[in-house]
């Protein structure tokens, strides 16, 4: 068994092993995803019981291993028990965790990831903030922290910086009305002027704004049509929050 390391995350899932043990799958900020096992964590009187559960924010101190890591201690700094605790709260949190349990990836650098987790859980607890327009914020942020978000500051065809566009998921952004030829879906400079500013502010700014049900719904159908291309797997805790609506 290697040294100890202590990182700070976020538990993404928990899965039973044997009798009385956990596997966890945590979102790190050093490390990345990582899947650790933290052992007696099903015990009524373990150390371990309290934030071997999703949502568990804090730091880990872990052994390393050839293929997964052994949890030695954690101090967990916020469990969001108020959002796990809302149904639809945990709904909606499931489906952020799932999402970015599908992006993250082993020993690289998931700060931002991280960061943008614990604030969009955050500000799915603000009831100033409708929580579907936090839902679309955290989508198109999390593919634009990995590098896969669509051109919405020029039209992709011929970069002309002048309105109105249509939004095209199958060309990978805006286009202008020169360039439309039948395609796409006609979104209003509000809508459009709301993914540039979602995809370029710094995370911590992220949810200051509001917008109307109408730009909302361009935004979700939107950033839907641009994810049904760029994910290829459904994801369960999705297909659960669509059913609740």
């Amino acid at each position: 068994m290697g040294e100890a390391v202590t990182v700070t995350g976020m538990v993404l899932s928990a899965m039973p092993v044997g009798e009385y043990d956990k596997r966890l799958v945590i979102l790190t900020r050093e490390r990345g995803k990582i899947a650790a096992f933290a052992r007696g964590a099903r015990r009524m009187n373990s150390p371990f019981l309290a934030g071997s559960r999703p949502f568990s924010f804090g730091e880990f101190t872990l052994y390393e291993g050839r293929s997964s890591y052994t949890v030695s201690s954690m101090s967990i700094s916020n469990y969001f028990v108020d959002l796990s605790n809302d149904f639809m709260g945990a709904l909606y949190g499931f489906y952020f965790l799932e999402l970015a349990e599908y992006y993250a990836r082993e020993n690289v650098d998931e700060s931002q990831m991280l960061k943008l987790l614990y604030q969009s859980f955050r500000a799915l607890l603000n009831e100033h903030i409708p929580d579907e327009l936090v839902k679309v914020i955290y989508e198109l942020k999390t593919m634009t922290v990995n590098g896969e978000y669509p051109q919405v500051f020029s039209c992709v065809q011929c970069g002309n910086t002048e309105g109105p566009y249509v939004f095209s998921a199958k060309r990978g952004g805006i286009l202008c009305g020169e360039c439309r030829e039948h395609e796409g879906m006609a979104m209003s400079g509000a809508a459009i002027y709301a993914m540039q500013y979602i995809i370029s502010s710094p995370i911590e700014k992220l949810y200051t704004f509001k917008v109307s049900d109408a730009v909302l719904a361009e935004l979700k159908k939107a950033v839907e049509q641009f994810m049904s291309r760029y994910i290829d797997r459904n994801l369960k805790s999705l297909e659960i929050l669509k059913s609740m609506y």
